[in-house]
């Protein structure tokens, strides 16, 4: 699962409503507990940890957030890869994720 700061697993794409929709992913717990206890000290703003993400042909920047309903740390994945990539909510994700440090 792990190879340095890099991370591959699959998961299902779920949405959240709110005042918007917002689509994310989970890490699995294996990955996020090795990503807070490597690098939950240096979190940014809201605990988020900046990450290169890839899925399929499309490759971006983001930040993952740690959800405490979740227990673990969430994806965004914004629209313009769901189009990119044909993701709807409950499609399982293959996520190639590498911690930017």
């Amino acid at each position: 699962m792990t190879v340095a700061d890099s991370y591959s697993f699959v998961a299902p794409l779920w949405e959240w409503q709110a005042k918007a929709s917002w689509f994310f992913v989970n890490l699995p717990e294996p990955a996020a507990d090795d990503i807070e206890e490597r690098f939950g000290r240096r979190a940014g703003g809201f605990g988020s940890v900046r990450v290169d993400v890839t899925v399929g042909d499309t490759n971006w920047q983001t930040s993952i957030f740690p959800s405490t309903e979740h227990e673990t740390y969430i994806l965004p994945v914004k629209k313009t890869v769901r189009t990119a990539e044909g993701l709807t909510p409950g499609t399982t994700v293959a996520i190639a994720l590498t911690v930017l440090a």
